[in-house]
């Protein structure tokens, strides 16, 4: 049986002696057995921070009762039956549940299947179960595991340092401390507070440096962020995508009370049944909403999700599809996206230019003896030689950060003690007072002429396109115990590390492609102006202006984001600039990507409309993104633009023909029951046409889209949807009017022939324009996806022949004459050539409205 201790959140795990704790916990150093583990997570559940549990299917259900449309419906449904009205009560009801049950069938198929792409890129732990390092889950772990953390990994757990080795974590988000904190395996048998113990790390910290083992001691809603977890997972700002579905809604919902209103009114003065008009106006605010929005958006978004995993783009957030559409800015670092991020050594100079043998041996000490996150340019020096490094060991290190940006380790080797100093040639060099290759060998002052020959040398290397990293070194005394940043002082500068990371070669085409669909892409690098240029050459691109962190720190926001607007290539930036580069784009309108692998991404990721990771990426960057690249390449990412868009396009179909038809319909309606002495349509009549008219916009998110509409982000504009809907809807009212008329003074229809005639017209109308309203160019050459002119046809049809079936005599409908269907043949050709026109004049004079 699993421990009690196993979940205990007032275990003091912090200041137990670690044997106590073991025993507690039923552990051990080597981790638990598998048949334990499993055990533990079946009682106290998967290991995150506030529940997230799928509702399920009867669950969804019942929720989509929630709809104060559906509850007026159904209460309204319960009135009929209490005033004997039982055909209304059956056929209101059933309208009702086939509805929502289709909304809940499709959302929890397209939520099914998207959930399925999360968990292929979630974030696992490396833990040792039954003895041995396993990839877990980090939901799937619980006490009592060992956890094997190094740089850039997230913290799984609440947990006690059994080992470290240079462990550094970033715990801002529990503390604020804006400095990594170092960490190690202590006794601290009298603190009180776990927040500083200095043995221990937290759920929702990082990893920034070096590498550790962890026995997890709390998990999930226990841990320290657990019990926050509401505040620190606030609520996300609104993306302009749920913004502009908020705004639809306030529209449609004025529309609406506006015209229940008035129908109720109206029916008062004309004395007509109170219930009768009640259901009438219901069924009114029914037909005028597009209920079936939610489940077009969800079905729409998951087929993206999966058309954008076929592309190698796996969406974490279903929302963010949209927001690549509308992607006009990404940022993105070089290395990996613009270049291969194959790199290697190619030089290892001294002061003077010359090879030199000491240099490399410098380099490879720091990189060897360095525990933090080793970039490519220390896995190429690794590479490039094997050097004896049997007679040195390491005393200390002072890891790498993205303010100093360098890396210093400490070694002895019994006679001499070392800092070996590697980093960014210009602190480097700021740093030394001297200079000389060989360590035993003789110095040189570095005085102004020197250190100028120097600086040259280094912009003549990075000019052409060599990345550079400076290496220099500090005799320290022999009993210096640790590294610290004072000791990055009065340094022997000895000289260069250069490395080539060759041009992408399937960047230039991706780079013209996006910019083609209107993506301007600027590049945010650690690296200088000089290499940046070089690559910029190489790939075609112009430079259209540069900033430098240096300038950024002396730019307010505002200032910062007149300049960014124009800037292409930002170097030698920190993760708190970028993520200010960002924010300054965002500011000026734009919708931003940012495209990211590192720890010092993260920030940027988060600020980003949409932050975009690689599955090769660190934890810290893949938590953070919204979407995961299998591949890292902006082809990949270019064709996830593309899908963005289409999506995007196929909602706003469904939002057009809805509401253009819907309000004219409606408005017809509204103005028959101020016309004529019965009502137009009964009730459950109305909820037919809705449903029906609903079921042919089914096959919607599988619709082809025009090339013309991928060519260009597309963002949610409500002045558009408005006026769409007020120029297109008033010409479905035109021939809603010609039909009473028909029906009336050619006809002769009476109130049951008048209803039938009405219906059949009104399915056909609004069905059929689907045709012309879901391109804005010739719908003759913009083909419909099959399903979609299949399951449309055959909604038409099957409104054609309800009034023959016994279920048509039991709504109320008569067989029309014959003569009927050649007029209302002659009046859908001159409608929809009516439609095409006005779409044709609508689009040639509509001017879209600056974005706030």
């Amino acid at each position: 049986m699993p421990s009690p201790a196993a979940q205990n959140p007032d275990l003091a795990f912090w200041r137990m002696p670690l044997a106590d704790l073991l025993r507690q916990l039923g552990s051990g150093p080597d981790g638990l057995p598998g048949a334990v583990a499993a055990a533990r997570l079946a009682q106290y559940g998967p290991n995150l921070p506030a529940t997230e549990h799928a509702a399920s299917l009867p669950r969804q259900f019942v929720a989509k009762f929630a709809n104060p449309l559906v509850l007026i419906l159904v209460v309204a449904s319960a009135l009929s039956a209490l005033t004997g009205d039982t055909a209304s009560f059956v056929l209101v009801g059933a309208i009702v549940v086939v509805s929502v049950s289709l909304d809940v069938a499709q959302e929890y198929r397209a939520g099914a299947a998207a959930a399925r792409l999360r968990r292929s890129v979630e974030v696992r732990a490396r833990v040792l179960r039954d003895g041995r390092p396993a990839q877990i889950p980090v939901a799937a772990l619980v006490a009592g595991d060992v956890a094997l953390l190094a740089a850039g990994d997230l913290v799984p757990c609440d947990g006690r340092v059994l080992e470290a080795r240079d462990f550094f974590v970033n715990q801002a988000l529990l503390t604020g401390e804006p400095y990594p904190v170092e960490k190690s395996a202590v006794e601290l048998p009298g603190a009180d507070d776990v927040l500083a113990a200095a043995n221990t790390v937290l759920l929702g910290t990082s990893v920034i440096s070096g590498s550790a083992k962890v026995l997890m001691c709390r998990s999930g809603r226990a841990t320290a962020f657990g019990e926050v977890a509401g505040l620190l997972q606030a609520r996300a700002p609104l993306t302009d995508f749920e913004r502009g579905t908020r705004r639809f809604g306030l529209l449609i919902l004025r529309l609406t009370v506006s015209l229940v209103l008035f129908v109720l009114l109206v029916n008062a003065l004309f004395h007509r049944p109170l219930l009768e008009s009640f259901l009438f106006a219901v069924a009114l605010a029914v037909g005028l909403t597009p209920e079936l929005l939610p489940m077009v958006v969800s079905v729409t978004l998951a087929r993206g999700a999966l058309r954008m995993a076929a592309a190698k783009v796996i969406v974490k957030r279903l929302a963010s599809i949209q927001s690549l559409g509308s992607m006009d800015v990404l940022c993105t670092d070089k290395t990996g996206t613009l270049t291969e991020a194959r790199i290697r050594l190619e030089q290892h100079l001294d002061a003077a230019g010359q090879d030199s043998a000491k240099v490399l041996e410098l380099a490879y000490f720091n990189s060897y003896f360095e525990t933090g996150l080793r970039s490519p340019l220390d896995e190429a020096i690794l590479a490039h030689a094997d050097i004896d490094v049997t007679p040195w060991r390491k005393v200390d290190e002072h890891a790498f950060d993205f303010e100093r940006r360098r890396v210093s380790v400490l070694i002895d080797n019994g006679a001499t003690r070392l800092l070996v100093v590697k980093g960014a040639p210009e602190d480097v060099l700021r740093l030394s007072v001297r200079y000389g290759a060989d360590r035993d060998g003789a110095e040189h002052p570095l005085d102004a002429a020197a250190r100028a020959a120097i600086e040259a040398r280094y912009a003549a290397l990075s000019q052409a396109g060599l990345r550079v990293l400076g290496i220099a070194w500090r005799r320290m005394a022999t009993d210096h115990p640790d590294a610290v940043v004072g000791d990055e002082s009065a340094l022997v500068f000895a000289g260069f590390a250069t490395f080539v990371d060759p041009a992408k070669l399937s960047a230039r085409p991706a780079l013209a492609a996006l910019a083609a669909a209107g993506v301007a892409v600027k590049t945010v690098t650690g690296d200088n102006e000089l290499v940046a240029r070089h690559l910029f050459t190489q790939l075609g691109l112009p430079v259209q202006g540069v900033l430098a962190g240096a300038d950024i720190e002396h730019l307010d926001d505002l200032a910062l984001a007149a300049r960014a607007e124009t800037v292409n290539l930002f170097c030698r930036v920190t993760p708190v600039q970028k993520n200010r580069i960002i924010v300054a784009l965002k500011r000026r309108g734009h919708v931003v990507g940012y495209l990211g692998d590192g720890i010092n991404d993260a920030p940027a990721l988060h600020s980003a409309d949409v932050g975009i990771s690689v599955d090769g990426a660190v934890d810290v960057a893949r938590a953070a993104a919204d979407m995961i690249l299998l591949e890292h390449d902006l082809g990949v990412l270019h064709a996830g633009v593309l899908e963005g868009r289409r999506t995007f396009a196929n909602i706003m179909k469904y939002i057009m023909m809805g509401t253009s038809s819907n309000f004219g319909n409606m408005f017809s309606m509204a103005g028959a029951a101020l016309l004529l002495p019965f009502l137009p349509m009964l009730p459950a009549q109305i909820l037919l046409n809705n449903l029906l008219y609903d079921v042919s916009e089914l096959p919607i998110p599988l619709d082809r889209v025009d090339p013309d509409y991928l060519r260009r982000p597309q963002h949610w504009d409500m002045g558009f949807i408005r006026d769409f809907m007020l120029v297109m809807g008033p010409v479905s009212s035109v021939f809603d009017f010609l039909t009473f008329y028909l029906m009336l003074a050619v006809l002769g229809a009476g109130e049951a022939l008048f209803r039938t005639g009405w219906f059949i017209e009104s399915m056909a109308s609004q069905v059929l324009v689907i045709f012309l309203i879901r391109t804005r160019g010739n719908p003759f050459s913009s083909r419909p996806h099959p399903a979609l002119a299949a399951v449309s046809l055959a909604v038409v049809g099957a409104a054609a022949l309800l009034p023959f079936s016994p279920l048509g005599t039991a709504l109320g409908f008569v067989a029309p004459p014959p003569r009927f269907f050649l007029l209302l043949a002659v009046m859908l050709l001159a409608y929809l050539l009516a439609v095409e026109a006005v779409k044709r004049w609508f689009y040639r004079h509509y001017r879209p409205r600056p974005r706030s």
